[in-house]
């Protein structure tokens, strides 16, 4: 019997805020133990919780990156659970009135070549809800501590549908989901910090059937090649019970990415398990058109569209724009150059190649780089206009990367500007390679542009790499079209 896999998602995105959701004590990472605490965090009797707006910011405006239904009102639950790192023994939440639903999530699956672009769908997403994140619990040989410092921090859920059919999905969904997270400035998205933490519900079910089977979810998936390794692993768990005969139960199972192995933890909860009821402290919140208005003109461009509009409008090739539009930063490092020199695919290649090699060896982010955008167009404009040669201009690079200096003043410190050369003599080396290569002529003339190469080769190689291959370029067209 054949079977169809069905995967959904809970992501949990830490939200960035200054403050923890319902009191003013500091959100961070890092501290020492039990450092970002008060009252309302450790729920003292007599504590209140009061709404952090800018969480609720946060929230409305993901839903409206990925094209949520914002909800009018939405209010508050409690949902009870007796955990040794929840101080209340429950978590303020939302259950049926969450503040985003619908929306998707664009994803793209591996093209059918590594610089070729791949299938595109969206998953569909069940709803965005804001609620609370717990403590930690940090296990020893013989005791367990728990740190509350992440306790009441502004926590959101993106739910997908029980849409997607394989690890590889799943690892799109999340790399799309977790860059536009970070475009937008809701969340830095770090795993190592758990600022994003995701669940794997996992079922089979005979192809052609349309009821869920038994759904498995799996716990403690900490980077996103571990929740795709873990759902490939779970898979094949899940097919091999059943192709013994066996019956598969609904549990929660923990992964262990080290080892690749799985290892059951309890049966899955149920909704009513929870108890989950309104919460008295607190008041529903009505979003009205001027709040989504204000939060929708914050929304950034995301990554696809934005490598859409630069293959368009600067006729980028799919596999420079595949490194340019991940990062936001370099994104906008990218179109600032591109606009000042009136070149983007040099630029992108200048970034790409060369700027991203030297961070990379550094060990630096973008923002403590020393070339600016207006530094990568002036070298550019300097290869552009034959001043400079490319090698030489690789060398200007280098130099600019380490000191911050301009490159022009480099070439001319280092001599590394190109030699002019006699108009005459540059004319006679191209008849002298036209005159050789009858072959990449006449493939120039029937109407193979790029046959000129082969006609340039010769004649940088008689100039020993100093003549302007603008000008050579220029010649050789001139001479070509000559009756």
């Amino acid at each position: 019997m054949n079977y169809e896999v069905v995967i959904g998602l809970e992501v949990h995105v830490q939200i960035k805020t200054r403050s923890k959701i319902f009191t003013r004590v500091a959100a961070g990472y890092g501290h020492e133990p039990n450092t970002l605490t008060d009252p309302v965090v450790l729920a003292l009797p007599g504590t209140l919780p009061v709404m952090n707006k800018a969480a609720l910011d946060a929230v409305i405006k993901a839903g409206l990156l990925l094209g949520c239904q914002i909800a009018p009102v939405c209010k508050w639950d409690r949902k009870n659970y007796f955990y040794p790192d929840s101080p209340k023994n429950y978590q303020i939440s939302q259950y049926d009135q969450p503040l985003c639903l619908g929306g998707s999530v664009e994803i793209e699956l591996p093209g059918p070549a590594r610089n070729l672009m791949g299938e595109h769908k969206k998953i569909p997403l069940t709803r965005i809800h804001l609620e609370e994140d717990v403590g930690k619990l940090n296990h020893g040989a013989t005791d367990s501590l728990v740190d509350y410092n992440r306790a009441g921090t502004p926590l959101m859920e993106i739910v997908s549908d029980p849409a997607m059919h394989s690890a590889e999905e799943a690892y799109a969904y999340l790399t799309s989901l977790r860059a536009a997270m970070v475009y937008g400035g809701i969340s830095d998205c770090d795993m190592e910090k758990g600022q994003l933490r995701c669940d794997a519900n996992i079922s089979i079910r005979p192809v052609g059937q349309t009821t869920l089977g038994t759904k498995v979810e799996l716990k403690n998936l900490n980077s996103i090649s571990f929740v795709r390794d873990g759902i490939a692993h779970e898979i094949k768990r899940q097919l091999a019970v059943v192709e013994r005969g066996g019956t598969l139960v609904q549990e929660t199972r923990d992964y262990d990415g080290q080892t690749g192995t799985s290892q059951s933890l309890r049966s899955k909860e149920m909704a009513h398990d929870y108890r989950y009821f309104p919460d008295p402290d607190l008041m529903p919140v009505k979003v009205d058109e001027a709040w989504k208005t204000r939060l929708r003109a914050e929304c950034p461009e995301l990554p696809f569209d934005k490598q859409r509009r630069f293959v368009e409008q600067y006729q980028l090739p799919y596999t420079l724009t595949s490194v340019l539009v991940w990062d936001r930063t370099l994104a906008d490092y990218f179109e600032s150059a591109a606009k000042l020199s009136g070149k983007p695919q040099a630029v992108g290649n200048w970034i790409a190649n060369d700027l991203l090699r030297e961070l990379g060896s550094a060990k630096l982010e973008l923002a403590q780089s020393k070339v600016s955008p207006a530094q990568i167009a002036a070298l550019v404009k300097l290869v552009d206009s034959g001043a400079v040669l490319t090698n030489a201009a690789k060398e200007i690079f280098i130099e600019m990367f380490s000191s911050g200096d301009q490159p022009e003043a480099i070439a001319e410190r280092k001599g590394l500007k190109a030699a002019p050369t006699d108009a005459g003599e540059l004319e006679q080396w191209c008849r002298d390679a036209i005159a050789g290569n009858a072959k990449a002529v006449a493939e120039f003339k029937s109407g193979k542009d790029s046959a000129i190469n082969a006609l340039k080769g010769p004649v940088m190689k008689v100039g020993k790499g100093k003549a302007n291959p603008k000008l050579v370029d220029e010649t050789l067209r001139r001479l070509l079209a000559a009756p």
